[in-house]
């Protein structure tokens, strides 16, 4: 169906949103409550049409939107008034006698300050009910927006890019710190909704019509932030424009890697959510690596997850409504065929986060992590860059006064009642959770590592402590210190 929801004119946008006044993620919840909000996030509808009868405006909306059911024209008629017909010629809705159904998502988002609407296409497979996807269709919330919302720095900037934007959720976000955001896209459905989304939330948006970085040439950001449509899948048949783009195997994600500092200001960042190859013939860091290394731009990378190839497979086969099909089992064996003849052994998935720092010789940090994280990782990535500037500006990391990170934690480990612990641990709450097992060195250097004192001098004093020879701790522990700063236990003082 045509959606048209961004010619609404300026008052039947404003009378839309006096309409969804109050439909937002808490009040939803409160009506739903806790079993019937859980069965939703798996996709079963029964137990929120049981806690939506009341009839009431917002007990529609939901049952309307997110429950994807038909409404009575009279109780649809209730929550819209004269605006109902408005939004039915818009693609919103479907009016069909005396029955309404929703033709569009128009889905309550919101962050910790904030609450949004988002527009996007129905939520498929409710209820079991399963069939391919159109080409064209804009997804809506996901697990991957919340993340690359989350590694997404969150200082104040002046322009930022949403590059890829669907619809439009990290407009929303980047709109809050950022004193003009562009978007852009190829997909002239997702455009369309992304607009309506902007004007619904009145967050003035440049929205552009093109594929990467081509509607922006010439334009440099102080922040780019991008999902883009990452998924590795055999090149015949119909693609997914969300997911899928003409470029092949993971050309998509070089591609945005090698074209983001021409369009970054100094000190600019570009946060990506993406999937890379794993190959036989070369490790999937000097892949990347081979990526980054021609954009003089620091970059760290961390891989969060590697995925065979029959769970990639499957995962994606599913998402395009293709599971249960009757030649499911066919199209499953040509993605394994296919991945066998590209010689792709897995799938990798992570986030890379790259910086227009203008050093001569960039810091690129390559790593997997599959613990926990502390997020938001945005902050840790500025973390990131502060170590390595301060890094740089040290001639000597031990002449420097370093502190112990705010959100470092220690544990100990030992018998009940023991007079000293057997191990001694440091763990980080923020960006990933690393820890560390301490020797009575490491241990003394970062409790006294508060800012004053360089690392030098707290090294010479437990050498002093301990008995032992200043010079050979200092040639000693050096390295193990350049490895706290790198790792995020020890940051520049102040």
């Amino acid at each position: 169906m045509t959606f048209a929801g961004d010619e609404l004119t300026g008052a039947q946008v404003a009378a839309l949103r006096e309409r969804l006044d109050g439909f937002t993620v808490d009040a939803v919840h409160a009506v739903l409550g806790d079993d019937a909000w859980y069965a939703l996030a798996r996709g079963e509808t029964t137990p929120g049409r049981l806690a939506t009868t009341s009839g009431d405006r917002l007990s529609t909306l939901i049952r309307l939107f997110q429950l994807q059911a038909v409404v009575d024209r009279s109780a649809a008629e209730a929550v819209f008034g004269e605006l109902l017909g408005a939004i039915a010629s818009a693609g919103v809705v479907v009016c069909s006698g005396d029955e309404v159904r929703a033709a569009v998502d128009i889905r309550p988002y919101g962050d910790e300050g904030h609450d949004w609407w988002v527009v996007c296409d129905l939520t498929p497979g409710l209820d079991g009910r399963l069939a391919p996807m159109d080409p064209a269709y804009v997804l809506g919330i996901s697990e991957a927006s919340s993340s690359l919302a989350q590694l997404t720095s969150r200082r104040e900037v002046g322009r930022a890019l949403d590059l890829g934007t669907g619809c439009g959720v990290q407009s929303l976000h980047l709109a809050t710190r950022s004193a003009r955001v562009v978007a852009t896209d190829v997909n002239p459905r997702a455009l369309a909704m992304a607009r309506l989304t902007a004007r619904l939330n009145e967050v003035d948006i440049d929205v552009r019509e093109g594929s990467l970085f081509e509607p922006v040439a010439g334009e440099r950001f102080d922040l780019i932030a991008t999902n883009p449509p990452f998924v590795v899948s055999p090149p015949d048949g119909e693609r997914l424009v969300y997911r899928e783009t003409e470029f092949p195997g993971d050309d998509v994600v070089r591609r945005v890697v090698q074209g983001a500092n021409g369009h970054l200001r100094e000190d600019g960042w570009c946060h990506i959510l993406a999937a890379w190859i794993h190959t036989d013939d070369e490790p999937w860091q000097e892949r990347l690596a081979r990526w980054i290394e021609p954009t003089g731009l620091d970059a760290w990378v961390v891989q969060r997850e590697r995925a065979d190839l029959a769970t990639y497979a499957e995962m994606w086969l599913a998402d395009g409504g293709h599971k249960g099909a009757p030649d499911y089992p066919k199209r499953y064996e040509r993605w394994l065929r296919w991945f066998a003849e590209q010689r792709i052994d897995a799938m990798g998935f992570g986030w890379i986060s790259l910086r227009r720092a203008e050093r001569e010789v960039p810091a690129v940090r390559i790593e997997e992590w599959t613990g926990e994280v502390g997020q938001p990782m945005g902050a840790a990535a500025l973390a990131w860059a502060g170590r390595t500037d301060a890094l740089e500006r040290s001639d000597d990391i031990l002449d420097t006064a370093w502190q112990l990170a705010p959100d470092a934690t220690q544990i100990t480990y030992g018998g009940v009642g023991a007079e000293d612990p057997a191990a001694i641990t440091v763990r980080l709450e923020h960006g990933p959770r690393r820890s560390a097992r301490l020797d009575t060195i490491e241990t003394g250097l970062l409790s006294a590592s508060d800012g004053e004192l360089t690392a030098g001098q707290i090294l010479d004093a437990l050498a002093t402590l301990l008995g032992q020879d200043r010079a050979e701790l200092r040639a000693t522990y050096a390295p193990v210190v350049r490895e706290l700063i790198a790792d995020g236990f020890l940051h520049p003082a102040g």
